[in-house]
């Protein structure tokens, strides 16, 4: 029974921590949002950023869209219907510098084998959005090509982008604001979007460690 007990107590724990931990950072990034979003919008840079400075802050957009360069992230849901995110470089005026803009989720078609059409809006525009931090860990269901283009990625991959193309890239992504032209349904996920969630999950695994821990002591009074 102690063997057992010190097998599944640090488990228990560890588990427990794990998830406190990822709730924690999802309401700090939250926190970071709701702060850095409502200060003033910052002219994005033709030179590169500091994206962990950049990150959540309102930055506006002028430049023209790069068409042979947009692709559609799969498997995003909207209420519950499949669909994808449209991810566009745009170039920065007077530069030749990019940076991604996530422009809204499309739905997709009842037969998957089609892929949608995705206007982009032509000319220079100017645009408002949200800088994010790119994702650094994800999952790929099947092999990504190691050459050529894709219309359709399974994540974003910022490293995979800025290797096919031949011009900078900005290391963060913008969301593009709601009321902002050239998009489609925007309604980004909150950062802190199941925390609660987590937290259940910690206090449960908490409830495992101490219910061992009880179980274990109410045996060993028990012995003779």
């Amino acid at each position: 029974g102690a063997v057992l007990l010190a097998v599944l107590l640090p488990t228990f724990m560890s588990l427990g921590l794990w998830q406190w931990r990822k709730a924690e950072t999802k309401t700090r990034l939250q926190t970071e949002l709701d702060a850095r979003s409502h200060d003033a919008a910052v002219l994005m840079p033709a030179s590169p950023v500091d994206a962990e400075a950049l990150r959540h802050r309102r930055v506006i957009l002028r430049g023209t869209f790069d068409t042979s360069r947009q692709f559609l992230l799969d498997n995003r849901l909207h209420q519950e219907q499949a669909g994808y995110h449209v991810i566009t470089p745009l170039r920065i005026a007077g530069s030749d510098m990019h940076v991604l803009v996530n422009r809204g989720w499309l739905a997709a078609p009842a037969n998957h084998q089609v892929i949608p059409v995705a206007e982009v809006p032509a000319g220079e525009v100017e645009l408002t959005g949200i800088a994010v931090m790119p994702p650094s860990r994800f999952f790929n269901l099947m092999p990504q090509p190691a050459s050529g283009w894709e219309a359709v990625w399974q994540n974003h991959d910022l490293e995979r982008f800025r290797q096919s193309v031949s011009y900078p890239l900005q290391p963060v992504i913008i969301q593009l604001d709601p009321a902002a032209p050239g998009g489609f349904t925007r309604l980004w996920p909150r950062p802190d979007e199941r925390a609660d969630r987590h937290r259940s999950y910690a206090l449960q695994w908490f409830g495992f460690a101490v219910s061992s821990l009880g179980i274990w002591g109410y045996f060993l009074v028990r012995r003779p």
